[in-house]
Parts: structure tokens; C-alpha cells; sequence
């Protein structure tokens, strides 16, 4: 096939595939997709040529994806609009480079047979997520297997996690192919083929349903989720502390009588700092005002508010060192009982990489705010007296698989702040639907409060519970669901699905061994 062909065909496949992906989520196109683009690889005809055919799938899959990402300078006063744009394709430049990756495997290992290909594609692809979620800090954003979110084969997340699931997706559009193009000599007929494609599907659609462990509760703790409304064009605009504080106010009166109830408040709730942070070694640190007035909200001995906020650093001499991205809980006399500061942070959203080279040529961050948000130290918990042991995510840590929870301490639920306002109308539904495959793979419940929406409580096996549309205030009142015992993916994370890609490359490497055999004799 040439390469004006490849152009004419690789990318748009690649724009098709995206619309499986929320908020359209029209999830049959995606395999579909691969079935088309395996299709391709095995008529590429040399690496390059394969190479090249991942890599504009991979463009047009991630161009319009990712087409949020445009919408987050908008509201950066110190670059134009336009460099949104420009953003979202030199990244989908480089994000491409992983499904390149995929398709160049499946051409090495599967072009003498179309099952080895589609078996390697799989592997290939399993392996490319994996890296692209861990590479130079990683971009987890939109695996495929994401797209099989509202169907009942998200079950199969708990066994081998969400990059298993993209194999899964894989799978199901090398069936479709070897079921609608004409067999290769010495294949099976199309009826035995169609045979195969009935079962495995019924298997991948069914046998989720019988993996789902339930178990016996009894009364499970209040709580309510807060949606303010606020939009990130108001974020930072004088006065609009007063405004948050007084919308948030009202969306948090818990009626008198109410079971004690936990309060969640959005990322960065309000616009101010609520702790401050004295230098090393004792790290001292100091409750501010606007925390005692949230916790003023509060039935004393009742309710606890667990709420977005930021702390600011200072060193000895009082200067301001920076500050982080934190969750604290707060109890009505305006103590902050612990806090997690957010460990994967943002690359030029929340610190500028080589800021003294970039600031000069007049780059900043997105978010703004004196210097760079401090990291944290990873996945940590906090005790939530009668609510449990409860695991924290801010905004898109919840999108990496497998690095989500504590392993040495399994909580009970995750709460995962975000702030959506970013990502204009595709970003939000998307976010929302990988917070759904983590609760999925742990078997644990996750709690969304975002200003915006799309604020959610997911269910441990990854359904979506009660949500609030985008763009609207509210308030979700729930009881906390319950958690699952621990999931085979729990357990031993992503080593299962790069144990899987290993497997189906092994077998792909001898299916393709035996039809280079066989040609030769």
C-alpha cells in the first residue's frame, strides 16, 4: 500500500476511533477501528510503512480526543488561544509515537499471519499503554479499553486491569476481521470462524457477570457530594472567594436530624489557602481562617468536611517556598486532620519544566500562583473516624492505573477531587469514565467532587451511581458504598497485563514461525 493511501486512510481511521470514546461513546467503532487497522498493517509492506501507519492512527485518535486540551489556554491570559491548538497537535505528535510502536510489533511478528498480527497488535498495544502512562512522567489519558466502560466486559478489568482490557479491544476487532475479509489458505471456514466470534464474544460479554463478589453490609455512613458550579473563567477573579464560600455554604447545610454526615468538597474549593507550613524539621503547621470558616459549616461532634485546598510553604526566613495541591480533612472547630498533597502533577499545568529557559521566552504554567506546586509523596491515606480509611487522588492521578491505592494499606473508598472547569465539554465525561475503571480494578468506591461536574459516586465494581450533570450546582446525597474484597488486580497490579502481552507475543511470534514453516516446504 503507498503512502498517499496510507494518509488518506490511517488518520481519519484514527478521528473514527475517538468518537467510541466519551462523551459520543459509540464503543463498537473502536474495534472496528483496530479491525481495519490490522487490516492495514498486514498490507504495509515494510516496517516503515507499518510504522507509519500506527503512528497517523495514533494522531487522528488523540487530535480529536484530546481536543480538551485546547480549551484549558483559554483561560491563560499570558498565551493566546491559538497555542491551544498548536499544543493538542505537537502532543499528539509525540503520543503517536506508542501506537507506532504497536503496529511496527504486529507487522515484525504477524506479517506471514493474520492471527499472529492481530495477537501481536494486542501485545503491542498492551505494551505501548503501559509506556505511555509511565514514560517521562506518563500521560495515562484515554486508553482503548476504556471505551468497554458501560458495558458489562469492565468486569474483566478486575483481573487484568485496564491495559488488558485495551488488549480485550483488540481481540474483538481481530475477530471481527478474520469474520468479515476473506480466509487466508488453509484457514478455517467462515461458518467455524463465526462459531468462534459467537462464543467469544457470549464469554467476554457473560463471564464478567459471575466474577462479581458481593458481599453483606448493613447501614453504610451519609455523605454529600458538593458541586458549586464555579467555572475555571471565575476561578481566580477578585472577589470570588466570597462567592465560593457563600455558594458552597448553601449546597452544605445538612438539615438538623441528619446522620452524621462527610462533606466533599471540590479541588482547590475555594481560592485561598487554608494551612500554612513552617520549614524542615518540624514542618509546624498552621490552620488559616478560611479553614475555620469551613469548618464553621459543620455540626460540632457530627459532620466532617474533606475538601481541595492548598497550603502554602515558607522557608526560615518566612519566604514563600511554594505551594501544594492538597486534600484536608476538617472538623468543625476548623482543625485540619491530616492532609495529602498531590504527587503527579501536572507538566506546564502545574509547574513549568526548565522555568528559568521558558519563563525568559514568556511561557508560565496554567495554573496560576507564585513559583511551582510542591510534590507530594505518593498514594497515602487518611483516617476518617466513622467514614473509614480513606485513599485521596487529585484531578488526573486517578487516570494511571495501578498507582492509585497504597498497597500496604488498602482504604476503604477514594476520594478524587478534581477540578473539570479545565476541560471544556469532552474532558469532564472522559475523566469520569477512567475514575470508573479504577473503582473497577480496586473494587473499591470513588467519590468525585469537582466545581463544574462531572461530580459522581462510583460504585466498587466501577458503575456509576448518582452523578451531577456539568455546568450545574448541586449537592449528591448518599450513603458511602461499600467496598469489595480485594481484586486479583489489587493484588498484583499492572504485572498482569504485561505478563498477558508477554503470552500473546510468544504465541504470535510461534503462530507466525509456523506460517513462515510452512511456506517454505
Amino acid at each position: 500500500m503507498n503512502r498517499p493511501l496510507l494518509l488518506l486512510t490511517a488518520f481519519p481511521l484514527g478521528l473514527v476511533s475517538a468518537l467510541a470514546f466519551a462523551p459520543l461513546g459509540w464503543w463498537p467503532l473502536m474495534p472496528l477501528a483496530f479491525a481495519a487497522l490490522a487490516f492495514l498493517i498486514g498490507r504495509a509492506g515494510s516496517l516503515p510503512k507499518a510504522l507509519l501507519t500506527g503512528w497517523l492512527f495514533g494522531v487522528g485518535q488523540f487530535v480529536l480526543g484530546l481536543n480538551w486540551i485546547a480549551t484549558a489556554f483559554t483561560y491563560q491570559a499570558a498565551m493566546p488561544a491559538w497555542l491551544g491548538w498548536v499544543a493538542v497537535v505537537l502532543l499528539s505528535f509525540y503520543l503517536a509515537i506508542y501506537p507506532a510502536l504497536a503496529t511496527g510489533l504486529a507487522w515484525r511478528f504477524g506479517r506471514r499471519s493474520r492471527t499472529a498480527l492481530v495477537l501481536a497488535l494486542a501485545a503491542g498495544w498492551t505494551l505501548a499503554e503501559y509506556l505511555r502512562a509511565t514514560m517521562f512522567t506518563g500521560f495515562a489519558w484515554n486508553p482503548v479499553g476504556v471505551v468497554l466502560i458501560d458495558t458489562s466486559a469492565r468486569g474483566w478489568a478486575q483481573l487484568v486491569g485496564t491495559y488488558g482490557l485495551s488488549a480485550l479491544v483488540v481481540l474483538i476487532g481481530g475477530l471481527f476481521l478474520q469474520l468479515f475479509v476473506r480466509p487466508e489458505p488453509r484457514q478455517a471456514s467462515p461458518r467455524v470462524i463465526g462459531l468462534v466470534v459467537a462464543v467469544s464474544v457470549g464469554i467476554v460479554w457473560l463471564l464478567p457477570l459471575s466474577l462479581v463478589q458481593n458481599r453483606a453490609f448493613g447501614p453504610r455512613p451519609a455523605i454529600r457530594v458538593v458541586q458549586p458550579n464555579i467555572g475555571q473563567e471565575d476561578k481566580w477573579r477578585e472577589g470570588l472567594e466570597e462567592e465560593a464560600f457563600q455558594r458552597l455554604a448553601s449546597l452544605s447545610r445538612i438539615p438538623a436530624g441528619s446522620p452524621p454526615t462527610l462533606l466533599l468538597w471540590p479541588e482547590v474549593a475555594v481560592p485561598v489557602a487554608f494551612q500554612l507550613e513552617g520549614p524542615p524539621p518540624q514542618r509546624l503547621t498552621t490552620p488559616l481562617p478560611p479553614a475555620r470558616r469551613a469548618g464553621g459549616l459543620l455540626r460540632p461532634g457530627s459532620d466532617l468536611l474533606v475538601t481541595g485546598a492548598f497550603a502554602l510553604v515558607v522557608d526560615r526566613n518566612a519566604r514563600l517556598v511554594g505551594s501544594t495541591n492538597s486534600v484536608m480533612p476538617i472538623s468543625a472547630s476548623g482543625q485540619i486532620a491530616g492532609r495529602y498533597d498531590k504527587a503527579h502533577l501536572v507538566p506546564y499545568g502545574e509547574y513549568l519544566p526548565m522555568r528559568p529557559l521558558l519563563s525568559a521566552i514568556g511561557l508560565s504554567q496554567l495554573a496560576p500562583g507564585e513559583g511551582d506546586t510542591l510534590e507530594g509523596p505518593g498514594p497515602r491515606n487518611l483516617s476518617l473516624p466513622g467514614w473509614g480509611s480513606m485513599g485521596v487522588q487529585v484531578c488526573y492521578e486517578i487516570i494511571f492505573s495501578g498507582q492509585v491505592v497504597d498497597p500496604r494499606h488498602r482504604p476503604d473508598f477514594l476520594f478524587n477531587p478534581s477540578n473539570d472547569a479545565w476541560f471544556g465539554r469532552w474532558g469532564p465525561p472522559q475523566h469520569l469514565a477512567q475514575a470508573r475503571l479504577r473503582a473497577a480494578e480496586e473494587g473499591l468506591p470513588i467519590i468525585r467532587s469537582t466545581p463544574t461536574g462531572i461530580s459522581a459516586v462510583i460504585g466498587a465494581d466501577g458503575r456509576l451511581l448518582h452523578s451531577l450533570p456539568w455546568r450545574t450546582a448541586g449537592a449528591i446525597d448518599a450513603d458511602l458504598p461499600a467496598p469489595r474484597p480485594p481484586t486479583f488486580f489489587s493484588r498484583h497490579g499492572n504485572a498482569i497485563p504485561l505478563t498477558l502481552a508477554l503470552l500473546l507475543l510468544i504465541l504470535a511470534v510461534g503462530i507466525d514461525a509456523r506460517a513462515r514453516y510452512r511456506r517454505h516446504i
